[in-house]
């Protein structure tokens, strides 16, 4: 039996899989924020390069990718897979345990695979610069990463609780040519406005989406860029689901269920979209869990409605399984997963039961990220660490079943620059957090309001 499982260069996915032509129901569409209509590509076009445009809105099971950013992709990609039987022995469990291992590429992560194709569209189109926003750091590394390639200016905005817990994700985007800023700012209007209201906030997603879309509008030569919830990020993801089949194929094996973290949507997307065909249109029986923290708990506790992607309500609305965009989550260490939206195709393909959610609360996590570290050598990221809990309760259960199944999860980061969540976590300085249901009521209230009037 091996334990690694690799493909070369030449397996590669020539095209990103986009899911939409599959859905039994298709997502409604984005609407403008001031008018309440459909919002068409010139509303998307001042912070959107059209590339990337005709992708979010396409039709087409399948889009090519660019020789161009296959060539860079060939510098991590194809991705290994690997059979965690050290845990399953520790575990004493009839299942298999398979991780495709994402902390590989030059940023740790998964997000490079959206980053170089989003900055190949801007650059071709002679975009000069890129803001974004970024949580734990994972995704601003990897645009700033992107940009480095392309000879593009980046401008990174970072959610100011990670900006204070992870240093070395700043200096990483620093030592790829990123200007860094926390979150909120006194650069922008949107994070003057927030510090006026709160100068102590640790920040957000929402708000930092906030500053880095009003930093785009304001240079024409700027562009913005998103990692994650967008249609076409979540396209782009799907090169790692894609390689997985073909490696499982190699295994002879095939997953019982497909497990990954969601904050917005990209991760989970980028594993479990591939196999997710397969059940809509050849009668395969996978089950898709998507996991989330308990403290930020959108999928399970949010509701599906139009909400802003972003706290001062510059993107469109989007119809979203939501905590609602005024929404603050707690300090936890998994910055990556602390946004208050899930993505328009998640979000619709949870509510046609096509996918499962589960929250879980970030002591559990950590404890199977510390087990995982002794039994398979690898320290994930506090985001990733998500998706091994979840794996570990999947094979308990099989045990407890007699059960044999196979189980696929998306190792989604390394976390060997987020040591000091670990060691808050060896000191006991973290703890498990849930907020009440009038709390969620109190949130979604204006959210409501604004989609009063908007057929769901």
């Amino acid at each position: 039996m091996s334990k690694k499982i690799f493909l070369n260069e030449s397996d590669i996915p020539t095209h990103w899989y986009n899911i939409v032509p599959d859905m039994p129901n298709k997502p409604q569409p984005p609407l403008h924020p001031e008018t309440g209509e459909p919002a068409g590509p010139d509303d998307l076009s001042p912070i959107f390069p059209m590339g990337l445009i005709e992708q979010e809105v396409s039709t087409e099971s399948y889009i090519e990718i660019p020789d161009e950013v296959r060539d860079i992709y060939k510098i991590w990609r194809p991705s290994p897979l690997y059979r965690a039987n050290q845990l399953e022995k520790a575990l004493d469990t009839p299942a298999k345990i398979y991780y495709k291992y994402e902390g590989v590429s030059p940023s740790g992560s998964h997000k490079p695979n959206t980053a170089v194709p989003q900055v190949y569209y801007n650059n071709k189109e002679g975009v000069k610069s890129i803001t974004t926003e970024t949580g734990a750091g994972q995704w601003g590394t990897a645009l700033a990463f992107a940009c480095s390639q392309f000879d593009v200016t980046c401008e990174v905005y970072m959610v100011r609780i990670s900006y204070d817990q992870k240093p070395y994700r700043k200096v990483m985007m620093n030592t790829f040519g990123a200007e860094v800023y926390p979150s909120p700012s006194d650069r922008t209007q949107a994070g003057r406005d927030i510090l006026a209201k709160d100068p102590e906030t640790s920040g957000s997603l929402g708000i930092a989406i906030s500053e880095a879309i009003e930093r785009a509008v304001q240079d024409e030569e700027t562009k913005y860029s998103l990692g994650s919830v967008l249609n076409h990020v979540l396209l782009h993801q799907t090169i790692i689901g894609q390689e997985a089949i073909k490696q499982l194929e190699y295994a002879g094996d095939y997953p019982d269920v497909v497990v990954a973290p969601l904050g917005g949507g990209s991760n989970f997307a980028g594993i479990s979209f591939p196999f997710l065909k397969n059940n809509i249109k050849d009668g395969e029986n996978t089950r898709f869990v998507a996991v989330e923290p308990a403290s930020c708990p959108k999928l399970t506790k949010g509701e599906f409605m139009y909400d802003f992607g972003d706290s001062a309500g510059y993107t469109p609305l989007l119809p979203m399984y939501t905590l609602g965009h005024n929404f603050t989550p707690a300090a936890i260490h998994a910055g990556g997963l602390r946004y208050h939206g899930a993505s328009v195709l998640c979000s619709q393909l949870l509510k046609d039961e096509l996918i499962e959610a589960i929250a879980i609360q970030q002591l559990e996590c950590f404890e199977a990220g510390v087990l995982f570290a002794k039994t398979e050598g690898i320290i994930s990221a506090p985001e990733a660490t998500h998706a091994v809990a979840q794996v570990i309760r999947e094979a308990k259960q099989a045990k407890e079943e007699g059960q044999e199944k196979t189980i696929l999860f998306n190792l989604c980061g390394h976390g060997f620059v987020d040591m000091s969540a670990y060691e808050d976590y060896f000191a006991g300085k973290l703890s498990d957090h849930s907020f009440t249901d009038e709390e969620l009521k109190q949130n979604l209230q204006e959210v409501r309001e604004l989609s009063a009037n908007q057929k769901m």
